[in-house]
Order: structure tokens, then sequence, then C-alpha cells
């Protein structure tokens, strides 16, 4: 999208002098959508209109427009026209229930919440319809309707449990402490732990119709980003319409932010985040401190993530959060510190201990990277011992101890252990074939770095493996292709390796770690 607020400024220049150019409000509404400029989006959306356009995306701007200024009859005629863009139909289905239902808040209906209830056919509705229609119902006044669709329905997935936590803040609001306390009490069964972004939200009660509709349009467009293939487009669309309703909806704003982020708008994103007043949640205070590191500075996200997790009680999902931005930014002492915390928060049961042995494979490599071995092995060994029969975990001991040249036959032994588990790993694969290498057993050594190469080709360690064995199994023409390929994707250490071999052939010296 580039720069889409320059983008609709030009556009506007270009309009007030050829105001009939062909496709320009077309092309006004999409930039005013991706700048987050509601008015220019407006207009163009009823110009279009106009012209005749009716498609989804301006019919939903006008009818937000229309919400905003509390035009409930506009809405209503703007929700049943039938939009005439190809998958608009599909779109208007997911979206409309709830709409009708907060609408029908606004207008006062009798029993606004049967769109949503309705939705389903003869059949029971969804539980997330069923929490949606528990929240209307409340808003609506009709606490003890609320409260007994709340009890009929079984939260089973996240969106229901997501919108159950909004209810059970409009109930706490409303005065219904004990069926909040019930409601929270089933959310956190039916979730287990509170790791989900969005349950990492402040609770927030909803109370008008136009904050209904911005939390579960918010719901929908945050679902769509996380969805690998869906069209990013559409989860724009509806995230812009979420925020535009109602821009202190924390669900809205970390809707709005992951669409950007996630959608190659890494400064939108940060620059809504910088903007807001007052103290982030820690969950945004954590993107914030990931979009900073995109930007480069490594140090002031390092220092933003420890931030996020200052709390004492913060949540395991930000730990390993912190843990990951302070390792990738190379600080070793505040990935140490997230470790620590993550260990101390551990138990006893089967996920805790899987957890820990992840932990202390993070502890070694940490380690490792500092070449203290013998403090490292200790922790490679614990781990093994926890989980002896998970493939990373014995890979990562088995290569760790091969590239050091230390136990060599006790990190074979591991590494086709790992291989068994999982022969369609290329890293494992790889791991296995340069351990072959290093023992002398070149003729199976080649056919399993020849197949960990088709499964990742640009791995530029993988590729120079192969080279090394080519070699050594006497194809000197292949092993040169390889070491060439290598060294386009080489780090600065691996080219001046590669750069050696090709002028003068292998040697120990500049065999593969």
């Amino acid at each position: 999208m580039g720069q889409p607020a320059a983008a609709l400024a030009a556009l506007a220049s270009l309009a007030s002098l050829a105001p009939q150019l062909p496709g320009l409000d077309r092309q006004i509404f999409e930039q005013a959508l991706a700048a987050g400029d509601l008015a220019a989006a407006r207009g163009a959306a009823g110009r279009l209109r106009q012209d005749g356009d009716r498609g989804f995306d301006t019919m939903l701007v006008l009818l937000v427009d229309a919400m905003r200024r509390s035009d409930w009859k506009t809405a209503q005629t703007y929700l049943a026209e039938r939009p005439d863009k190809t998958g608009g139909d599909r779109v208007l289905r997911v979206i409309q229930p709830g709409f009708r239902a907060w609408i029908g808040v606004g207008a006062r209906e009798q029993e606004p919440e049967r769109a949503l209830l309705a939705a389903a056919g003869q059949g029971r509705p969804e539980p997330a319809a069923a929490m949606e229609a528990a929240l209307v119902r409340l808003v609506s006044k009709r606490k003890t309707d609320a409260i007994a669709l709340v009890e009929d329905t079984v939260l089973t997935d996240r969106t229901s449990q997501l919108v159950a936590l909004r209810l059970a803040a409009t109930l706490d609001r409303a005065g219904e402490g004990a069926a909040a306390v019930a409601l929270r009490d089933r959310i956190a069964l039916a979730a287990g732990t509170r790791e989900d972004p969005l349950l990492l939200l402040p609770d927030q009660p909803v109370t008008t119709a136009r904050g209904g509709a911005a939390q579960w349009l918010g719901l929908l467009a945050d679902g769509l980003s996380r969805t690998p293939g869906r069209p990013p487009r559409v989860a724009l669309l509806f995230a812009r319409a979420a925020h535009w309703l109602n821009d202190r909806d924390w669900m809205a704003q970390s809707a709005l932010i992951e669409v950007l982020g996630r959608g190659g708008r890494e400064q939108a994103a940060l620059a809504m985040l910088e903007a807001e007043r007052g103290a982030l949640p820690p969950v945004l205070e954590m993107r914030r401190a990931e979009l900073v590191e995109e930007t480069g500075d490594a140090a002031t996200a390092v220092r933003l993530a420890e931030t996020a997790v200052a709390g004492r009680a913060a949540p395991r999902g930000l730990l390993i959060r912190f843990a990951d931005v302070a390792r990738r930014a190379g600080d070793s002492a505040a990935a140490a510190r997230a470790y620590t915390r993550l260990e101390a928060s551990l138990g006893d049961d089967r996920e805790d201990a899987a957890l820990r042995g992840t932990l202390l494979i993070a502890r070694a490599e940490l380690l490792l990277q500092a070449d203290d071995w013998d403090s490292a092995q200790p922790l490679l060994e614990q781990a093994v011992a926890l989980r002896p029969d998970d493939p990373e975990i014995l890979n990562f001991a088995g290569y760790s101890a091969l590239e050091r040249r230390q136990n060599v036959k006790q990190a074979v032994t591991r590494l086709e252990a790992a291989w068994e588990r999982e022969p369609q790993s290329a890293a494992i694969t790889d791991s296995l074939g340069w351990a072959y290498v290093l023992t002398g057993r070149v003729a199976e050594a080649v056919p399993l770095l020849e197949k960990a190469e088709r499964g990742d080709p640009g791995n530029a360690v993988i590729v120079e493996h192969l080279g090394d064995a080519y070699w050594q199994a006497g194809r000197r023409f292949e092993a040169r292709n390889n070491w060439r390929a290598a060294a386009l994707l080489a780090d600065d250490a691996m080219a001046a390796r590669l750069a050696a071999k090709l002028a003068d052939g292998l040697t120990p010296a500049t065999m593969a770690p």
C-alpha cells in the first residue's frame, strides 16, 4: 500500500482538476480505506453509489457512517441491500446477523438478537452467536434473558470465549457480579490459560449498539488476519470499520494493528500504538516491541518487551515473546532473565515438563553462542532426560555435540533416533547426513544430504554439507556447483570458507563445522 495518506492527497488534487476521470473515485476509496480516512472513504463511497456501484465495501463504509450518526433507519436500509460484487453475498452473510442485531439495539427493536439466534436455521446456534445474542440482550436491559442464554450455552471455541469475556465484563457493569464470576470460571475451564493475545486484553464492557458492532466486527477482523490464505483486504475493511465505530475498544485496536502489521504496514501499526493515550495493555506493549524490532532498533525493542512483562504475574506467552525479542537482538542477559522467570512458573504436569525441556535447550543455546560447551552440555543432558523421544531435542543435542566433535558416537545415536521419528525433517536429515560424513560413512551420507537439500534448497548450511560430501565421494564437479550455490546464501564466515574451497578444493581446515 506504500504511503496511502500521501497517495490520497495526490488523488484529491487530481480530482479537483479532473473529477470525471474514470476509476478515480475507486482509487480514492481504496487509499482512504488504507489510510483510515473515514471522511474521504465516505465521500468516495457516495459518489461510487451515484454511479451505480453497489459493492459490499462501499455499503459497509456508509453503514458504519450511519451508525456513527445513530441513523438506524438508514443503517438498516444499507444492510438490507444485496451487494453486486463477486463474493459480497458470502461476506455479508458472515457479518449480517451481528450487525442486524446491534442496529436493532440502536433502533430499540423488540428482541433484536433474533437475527443471531436464527442464523443456524432450525439447529442450535453456534456458541459465539449465542454469546453475542446474550450480549445483545444484556445491552438491551434484559438481564434475566441474557443470563438464561449464557447458562444454556457451552463454550467450545476461541471466538465464543472471547465474546464471553466481553459479556462477563458487561455483566459486572450491570451489577450481575455472581453471573460474571460463574461465566469467567467456565471460560478459564474451556481456555486452559489466558495466553491468546485477545484473551490478554483488558476486559471491557459493551454498553452501546456502536460498541457492540465494533467488538463483533473487530473479532471477525482478528480471526481473518490470523488465518492464512484469507483475503487481506477484507480483514482491513472489517478492522477499519470496527475502529471507526469505536476507537477506544481494545479489541478493535488490536485487530487493526494486526491487520496492518501482517500486511506490510508495520510503521502504520507502530504509529497507532505510539499515539495511544496512556499506558498500553502489556500484550499491546509487547506487540509494539516487536514492531520496533522490525524497524531495526533492537535495544529499544528489548527494553519495551521487558516493560511488557514487568508485572509479577506476566503470562507465559508474553515471557516467551520477550525471550524471542531478546534472543533475536543478541541480548543473552535479557533472554536469560526471561527463561529464568519462565522456569519459575513451571509445575510438574506433562505440559510443563515439555516446556521445561524446551527452556533447557534455549538456555543451552545461549551458552553455546558464547562457546561455553562445558556449561551447556549438562543442560542438554537434562533436556534429553526429560524428553527422550522428542526428535527436535535429540537433533539439537546431537548436532551441538557433533559441531564441537564431542561425544561423537552418542551424538550419532541421538541423530539416528531423531531421524527415525521424523525422517521428513530437512534439518534432522541434514544433521544425520553430516554425522555420517564426519564418521567416514560418506556413501550413506550423500543420499541423506541430497534429500535434505530437496527439502530446504535455500539453506546454505545444507547446501555446503552436500558439497563437502560430494567432494569426499569423488564427485568434484558437483561439489563445486554446490559450493557456488551456497556462496550465494552465505554469511561472511561461510563465504570465506567457500571461496577457499572453490580455489583449492576441500581441506581439513575448510570443512564445514
